[in-house]
């Protein structure tokens, strides 16, 4: 196989990319003076997507754009905060409340979001939820109050659950095996990628009038609205819920457009049918599928501890505390003008968006598991050395020169952020998507989801109170012993899932053959996978 030549241009951040006569363009946010890591990115992009058709790679770039422009509203938050404190007034457990209520509210989308995929389509699904995150950033844009404020808020939540919950089971179902992994955790570059694009946006928009600079940061999240009414029309529809809606032409004409032969597609096909016909033939209603998740088997109740265990652990670790209040860590490691702060937030999330842009094309390559190790191990000790920062800082002034504790504050910040983006941010994304079983996925990705958002929710409408209490520097030691425990939790729960089929993952939990030693799987294990799931449904 003969490759034409990669064109890197770092002054535009635009590659184009040529495999086999065909044309793939990425799109990468601009980043200067890294011309050496985003050569490595696009070179790797080659190898990695030589084997993809032009309609998943399509599929998937359209989809997550969106959710790049949504996310940024986590990183505009993080800096208009500052100055609607001064315009509005608003009090700590106010700040709290705004900054927080995102993550809870999005509660409601995610359970909402399982039911509705199921009844009209993953791609609708996210327009909806794009829809309703569009009116709640409009609204928060022109709020003229704290109140009006909160309803818009509330919106955005609403929408920000409906799209985190379907993405990753979109994607997932219309990607090729071989690489589910690199495309499933795409969703996370582009949300790194927003909140890099809200935190530059904070720092671009400072100079305006308290009154008119944090309503010009909060407006950014409009733009996605026009995208996204082209988008629906252009994407595919899921071919496996095309299937379980018994379109199977329809189906079929999605999968000649995303596989590399007929013969794979007749292949894909029969195991999403077979794997689709479990729960046509025994119980499809909704009931029958909240009943199996909170009345699990041995191997729902595996799939549960790690795709829901996972997702909690990706926000109690205190990401979001890093990210919304990281002007506030700023200040309390000796900074003090806004715009410095919002500077140094800059900082923080182009660390972000480069580490996810390396952990993208390794996923597929070095595995899960591996990558997860490195992952948290690296966020206890930076999330340990910030509190030991921070807390000198405070207490041991002597100790430490200002600068030095300033310094020590973001490095430990860019660490934790850089260690997440390798292993807990993009891989809880495929983990959730990729280890349940068609029958069950929407609604346990959408459980998974509700733990994640329960968490994140915690973090973020307690630090302040929280830190308060014990101190900022206290709080990342509490994140340091969570992280602590979260390598443990991998090392039993979490398998490996790299090079597998959806339905041979399904299968390996079937059998429990990774907690065995095993992990390998046939496809000829299927029909033992039917009577056990028949069994299960019977039992329940």
């Amino acid at each position: 196989m003969k490759l034409r030549p990669c064109y890197l241009d770092a002054t535009y951040s635009y590659i184009p990319m040529y495999v086999d006569d065909l044309k793939i363009q990425t799109e990468i946010f601009s980043i200067r003076n890294m011309t050496s890591v985003l050569s490595f990115c696009g070179c790797r992009a080659i190898e990695l997507l030589r084997d993809l058709r032009f309609h998943a790679y399509l599929s998937n770039t359209y989809h997550n754009p969106r959710l790049m422009l949504l996310s940024a509203d986590v990183g505009v938050m993080s800096g208009a905060i500052i100055y609607i404190q001064k315009d509005l007034h608003i009090t700590e457990f106010q700040e709290e409340i705004l900054v927080g209520c995102l993550s809870v509210i999005s509660l409601l989308g995610s359970l909402s979001g399982g039911r509705t995929s199921d009844a009209i389509g993953r791609k609708w699904t996210m327009g909806l939820g794009a829809i309703i995150f569009q009116t709640g950033a409009a609204i928060m844009t022109f709020a003229p109050s704290f109140t009006v404020l909160m309803i818009g808020r509330l919106l955005a939540g609403v929408g920000i659950g409906f799209g985190a919950m379907i993405s990753a089971v979109y994607i997932a179902e219309i990607s090729p095996a071989a690489a589910r992994g690199t495309l499933t955790s795409l969703p996370e570059i582009c949300i790194n990628l927003g909140i890099l694009l809200g935190y530059v946006s904070n720092y671009a928009f400072s100079g305006l009038s308290e009154h008119i600079s944090w309503r010009v940061m909060l407006g950014v999240g409009i733009l996605p609205s026009v995208f996204i009414g082209v988008a629906l029309f252009v994407i595919p529809e899921s071919p496996r819920w095309l299937m379980m809606e018994k379109r199977v032409p329809e189906a079929r004409a999605v999968l000649l457009q995303i596989s590399e032969s007929e013969a794979e597609v007749e292949e894909r096909l029969a195991e999403i049918e077979e794997a689709a016909n479990i729960m046509k033939s025994v119980n499809s209603e909704d009931k029958a599928v909240w009943r199996e998740l909170l009345n699990p088997s041995p191997a729902v109740r595996r799939m549960l501890y790690a795709g829901c265990g996972i997702q909690l652990f990706q926000q109690i670790t205190g990401i979001d505390a890093t990210v919304y209040y990281s002007p506030t860590i700023f200040r309390d490691a000796g900074i003090k003008s806004d715009q410095e702060l919002l500077a140094a937030t800059v900082a923080v999330g182009f660390t972000k968006t480069i580490f996810i842009l390396v952990a993208i094309f390794l996923i597929d390559k070095v595995g899960r598991k591996p990558l997860l190790y490195v992952s948290t191990i690296g966020m206890t000790v930076c999330l340990f050395a910030l509190g030991t920062a921070l807390t000198l800082r405070k207490h041991a002034e002597g100790l430490i020169s200002p600068n030095l504790g300033i310094d020590m504050a973001i490095f430990a910040v860019c660490g934790n952020v850089a260690f997440f983006s390798i292993g807990m941010g993009p891989i809880c994304w495929v983990l959730s998507s990729e280890i349940f079983p068609i029958r069950l996925r929407a609604q346990a990705s959408a459980l998974g989801q509700v733990g994640g958002r329960v968490g994140s929710g915690l973090v973020s409408m307690s630090f302040l109170s929280m830190a308060r209490a014990i101190s900022v520097g206290g709080m990342f030691f509490v994140f340091a012993a969570i992280s602590t425990v979260s390598v443990v939790f991998v090392y039993f729960c979490v398998p490996e899932t790299k090079g597998k089929t959806l339905e041979q993952i399904e299968i390996m939990f079937e059998g429990g053959k990774e907690w065995k030693g095993g992990g390998e799987v046939e496809l000829e294990d299927t029909q033992h996978l039917i009577q056990g799931d028949k069994k299960a449904f019977s039992l329940g």
